[in-house]
């Protein structure tokens, strides 16, 4: 659960600061996708581009959490369970 609240929270507020720059500058009713104008509402478009930031932020976060881990989370070669709580596929301590 922290894992997530790491990646969901800065990613949601990331979402909501894009999505007010972005629609600041430019009226949903205005954007046209492959010229035409966009089927849905303007708060169809402030929704969709709201979900749209937070699952790029969402990446962005989990992509950073993925790669700030250490060696041995990512081989999982050190447990730090003492040796008689260790489960079956927990090899060795801290080194």
């Amino acid at each position: 659960m922290k894992i997530a609240m790491w990646v969901l929270w800065p990613s949601f507020l990331v979402a909501a600061a894009a999505n007010a720059l972005f629609f600041t500058a430019f009226d949903p009713a205005e954007l046209h996708a492959l010229w035409a104008p966009l089927p849905a509402s303007r708060v169809g478009a402030y929704t969709f581009g709201f979900f749209a930031c937070w699952v790029l932020g969402a990446c962005s976060s989990a992509l950073t959490w993925f790669l700030q881990r250490e060696a041995h989370e990512v081989n999982r070669t050190l447990c730090p369970l003492p040796q008689d709580r260790r489960p079956a596929g927990c090899r060795g301590g801290f080194r």
